[in-house]
C-alpha cells in the first residue's frame, strides 16, 4: 500500500522544474514501484486487470482436476496389476499363504518340495483355461500359434563335493539349459523331457519359469473409459544360488497395456475419453499461457535491475547487492515455470496414455504430482502480501542458509552412523540388512518412532554385537533427538524471533527500498569489503516485505 500512494503521489505531482537526470530517476523509481506492487495496487493505480493472477487461479483449478481425474485411472490399473500378481502366485505357486516371505513369495527344504512345485507349476499352466477365475488366456505370437512356457535351469558347469572330508572340485563357470512347454502337449512333457528334470542340487544356481498371458481390464467400464489390454510377462524363479539348503521361489510380473484390436462396447466410454482429452488440451493452454507471462516478467525484471544497476554505479558508484538481485530475479517465477513444463508434458503423457500409445502411467504420475505440488507451493507468495502470513516465508527464507550448513555436519554424523550400523547389525538386524534401510531405520528412530520393537527385534545370539547394539542405539538417540534436533530447532526458531522483532522495530534498509522511499542517503562502501553488522544481516537485507510482482 505505500508503494502505491507514493506512485501516486508522484502522479500528481505538480513540479515542472526538473533535469534530465530528475526526470530519468522518478521514471525508473516509478517504473519499480509500480514492478513491486500487488495485483490490487497495480489495478488501482492503473485499472489493469491482474490477469497472471486470474491465469494462475484458473491454471489451480484445472490441474488439480486433472490430478484427480488421473489419479482415479491410475488407482484402477494399479489395482488391477496387483490383483493379477495375486492371482498368479495362488495359481502357480504351490502352497503359497498370501503373504510373501521376504523378497521372495515361498521358500522350500527337500528335493521333493522342489519337484512338487515345478511341478505344479507346469500342472497349473496346462489347466489355465479351467482355473483362472479372470478374463486371463495363453499368449499367441504374429503366426496365431500358442507361445509356449520356457524353462531354463543354470547350473555350474562340472563340480564334486564332500563336505564330510572338507573336499571340493568346482568350475565356476556357468551353463543354461532351456526348454519349452506346450499348453496343448500338457500330458506328454514328463514322459518326453524327464532327463531335463534331473536336477544336480549341488550344481544347480536357480530355476526360471517364464511364460506370456493375456488379459483384459474390464473394471475401467465402470468409470466410463475404453477397457486396456494386457501382455503379462510372469516370470517364477527357484533359487539356489546359496546352496544352504534353502530354495527360494518367487514370482515376478511386468505388465505391459494396449489397446485392444477387436472391440465393441455400448455407453459413453468414448465420449468420455474425447472430453478428457479436451479438457487436457485446455489445461496444456493454460500452462504455456502462464510460462509466457511470468517469462516477459522475468524480462522485464531484468531490465529493471540492468537500469538501478547502472543508476547506482553512476550516481553513487555502487553496485546492487545480492539481495537485492534477489528482489527482482524472483524464485516464484522460476518455480511457477518450472511447474508449467513439468504440468505440459504429464498432460502430452496423459493424452498419449488415453489415447492408448503410451503406457507409462509411473512417469505421468511424477510429472503431473511434482507439477501439482509446485503450483499448489505457489500460493504461498500470495498470502505473503499479508504481513501476518508472510512469517513463514521470511522465517523460511532467513533459517534456510543456517539449517542447510547445520545439516551437512549433521549429515556426516548421520552418514558414520550408516555405514556402523550396515556392517555390524547387518547380519543380525532385517532393519540393518542394506544401507538404504539402515538410513530409514535411523531416521524413524531420530523422530521417536518404533524404537522399542528396534530394540527388541535384534538377535541376541552374539554377546558382543548385542552389547554394541545397545551402544550404538542408546549413544544415536540421545545425540540427535537431545542435540541435533534440538539444535535444528533452536536455529529455525531464532529466525522466527529475528523476524517478530524486525516486524516490530523495522528492517534494515537496502539501497533499493531507500530509493523507493526518495531517501538518498546511500552510504559510502568500499567495494568487496563486509563489516561484522553487514554479515550479520545479510540474510535480512530485503526481508521487508516489498510488494512484489504477481504472477
Amino acid at each position: 500500500m505505500e508503494l502505491l500512494v507514493r506512485y501516486l503521489d508522484r502522479r500528481n505531482s505538480t513540479n515542472s522544474i526538473l533535469t534530465e537526470d530528475a526526470i530519468k530517476e522518478d521514471h525508473l523509481r516509478d517504473d519499480l514501484r509500480y514492478y513491486f506492487m500487488s495485483p490490487c495496487e497495480k489495478y488501482r493505480a492503473r485499472r489493469q486487470l491482474p490477469w497472471k493472477l486470474g491465469v494462475q487461479i484458473l491454471k489451480i483449478i484445472m490441474i488439480t482436476t486433472q490430478l484427480i481425474l488421473f489419479g482415479l485411472n491410475n488407482q484402477l490399473v494399479v489395482s488391477y496389476k496387483e490383483e493379477n500378481e495375486m492371482a498368479f502366485k495362488n495359481l502357480f505357486l504351490k502352497g503359497y499363504s498370501g503373504v510373501d516371505e521376504d523378497d521372495y513369495s515361498i521358500s522350500v527344504y527337500t528335493q521333493h518340495d522342489v519337484y512338487d512345485s515345478l511341478f505344479y507349476v507346469l500342472d497349473q499352466y496346462s489347466q489355465l483355461g479351467r482355473l483362472s477365475l479372470g478374463p486371463i488366456s495363453y499368449a499367441k505370437d504374429k503366426d496365431d500359434k500358442l507361445l509356449p512356457l520356457i524353462i531354463c535351469k543354470e547350473y555350474y558347469k562340472r563340480g564334486s563335493m564332500e563336505p564330510l572330508d572338507e573336499a571340493y572340485d568346482i568350475d565356476a563357470e556357468l551353463e543354461k539349459d532351456c526348454m519349452s512347454h506346450d499348453p496343448q502337449t500338457a500330458n506328454q512333457w514328463k514322459t518326453q523331457n524327464s532327463s531335463f528334470f534331473d536336477l544336480d542340487f549341488y550344481r544347480l544356481v536357480d530355476i526360471q519359469l517364464s511364460f506370456q498371458l493375456k488379459g483384459i481390464n474390464l473394471q475401467t467400464v465402470r468409470s466410463r473409459e475404453l477397457p486396456d489390454c494386457y501382455v503379462f510377462s510372469v516370470t517364477i524363479t527357484f533359487d539356489n544360488q546359496g546352496h544352504s539348503g534353502k530354495v527360494k521361489i518367487s514370482l515376478d510380473i511386468d505388465a505391459q497395456s494396449s489397446a485392444c484390436h477387436d472391440w465393441k462396447i455400448s455407453g459413453t466410454a468414448q465420449k468420455n475419453t474425447h472430453y478428457l482429452l479436451v479438457f487436457d488440451g485446455f489445461v496444456i493452454i493454460a500452462c504455456v499461457t502462464s510460462a509466457v507471462l511470468c517469462t516477459r516478467s522475468i524480462i522485464l525484471a531484468v531490465g529493471l535491475l540492468q537500469r538501478f544497476s547502472k543508476f547506482l554505479h553512476e550516481n553513487y558508484s555502487r553496485k546492487v547487492c545480492e539481495d537485492d538481485q534477489s528482489e527482482f530475479l524472483n524464485g516464484w517465477y522460476l518455480l511457477v515455470i518450472t511447474s508449467d513444463l513439468l504440468a505440459i508434458v504429464g498432460s502430452i503423457l496423459k493424452m498419449e496414455i488415453q489415447a492408448k500409445s503410451l503406457t507409462s502411467y509411473d512417469v505421468c504420475s511424477i510429472f503431473l504430482g511434482t507439477s501439482t505440488l509446485m503450483v499448489w507451493v505457489g500460493v504461498i507468495r500470495y498470502l505473503g502480501y499479508f504481513q501476518k502470513y508472510n512469517v513463514l516465508i521470511l522465517t523460511m527464507k532467513a533459517a534456510f542458509p543456517k539449517v542447510l550448513r547445520f545439516c551437512c555436519c549433521a549429515g556426516m554424523i548421520y552418514l558414520g552412523y550408516t555405514f556402523c550400523g550396515w556392517i555390524v547389525l547387518g547380519p543380525y538386524h532385517e532393519k540393518f540388512e542394506g544401507l538404504s534401510r539402515v538410513a530409514e531405520c535411523l531416521f524413524s528412530l531420530l523422530n521417536g518412532d518404533d524404537m522399542f520393537t528396534t530394540f527388541a527385534q535384534l538377535k541376541d545370539k552374539n554377546t558382543l554385537v548385542w552389547l554394541f547394539s545397545r551402544a550404538y542405539l542408546y549413544s544415536f538417540i540421545s545425540l540427535f533427538i537431545y542435540m541435533v534436533l534440538s539444535l535444528f530447532i533452536a536455529l529455525i526458531t531464532d529466525a522466527y524471533e529475528t523476524i517478530k522483532s524486525y516486524q516490530k522495530e523495522g528492517f534494515p534498509l537496502t539501497d533499493l527500498q531507500k530509493f523507493l522511499r526518495d531517501q538518498t542517503d546511500f552510504s559510502a562502501a568500499e567495494e568487496g569489503s563486509q563489516t561484522d553488522a553487514a554479515a550479520r544481516y545479510s540474510v535480512f537485507c530485503c526481508c521487508q516485505r516489498v510488494p512484489e510482482s504477481d504472477v
